[in-house]
């Protein structure tokens, strides 16, 4: 090859070195300025719930609202997940206490009551009337919702079953929220699961509701973003 040849060849390689190099910076100065706004960004959520929210008896980084945002994290998103679970509440007390838990910078809730409304008994009517003021609160905020469900316990007989699990599924219509059917799905009735009580689960047993919940919740965020 001659002289002149070479340094066409070399000039040629160097430009085509040269043109993949700033595609490259582009690439990624789009990538660092879309980072960038979600760091300005974050999703807010608030995991509104009773002691199954809460971590009844467990190290504050097993509760489930940790575990999630931190799932949620490993995953990239920018999140906040606030533990808003209160022990032995019920859905009138989650009513009580739902505009002062829920402010005005929160992007989403997750919905967990009615488990201590089932364990007391309490007419299913009663939990139906204020998880539907709840979820009606939260939608004329403009706040999307993902309800947790809960199964009344088989005890109670299979009437009150009824009446109390159709509760869940038939709000989530009515307000055109999230619905995940049973939130100790894959975790009730496994006794390596739960402790001793047989009904607030393990660490594990919250690493497992977390993996389940994970599609849903990611559904609730793209309904904040949105």
């Amino acid at each position: 090859m001659s002289g002149s040849r070479k340094v066409e060849a070399k000039s040629g390689v160097l430009r085509f070195f040269s043109g993949a190099v700033v595609a490259l910076g582009l690439v990624f100065a789009s990538a660092s300025s879309g980072m960038a706004q979600d760091g300005a960004e974050p999703v807010k959520l608030v995991a509104f719930g009773d002691s199954l929210t809460a971590g009844y008896q467990l190290p504050p980084e097993d509760a489930f609202p940790v575990k999630l945002e931190k799932a949620l994290q490993e995953r990239g998103y920018n999140i906040t997940v606030v533990n808003a679970g209160v022990s032995g509440d019920t859905s009138s007390g989650g009513l009580s206490r739902l505009d002062w838990s829920v402010g005005d910078d929160v992007d989403g809730v997750i919905l967990e009551l009615g488990a201590n409304d089932a364990l007391r008994g309490l007419d299913p009517s009663i939990t139906r009337k204020n998880l539907d003021a709840m979820l009606e609160r939260l939608g004329s905020r403009d706040i999307p919702v993902l309800l947790a469900g809960m199964m009344a316990p088989p005890n109670l007989g299979d009437q009150y079953g009824q009446e109390f699990n159709s509760i869940y599924g038939d709000l989530a219509q009515k307000h055109d929220a999230l619905l995940y059917p049973f939130f100790l799905d894959g975790v009730a009735a496994e006794p390596e699961l739960n402790l001793g009580d047989g009904m607030h689960p393990t660490g594990k047993g919250v690493s497992i509701i977390v993996e389940k919940i994970l599609p849903s919740v990611e559904l609730l965020i793209e309904q904040a973003k949105s």
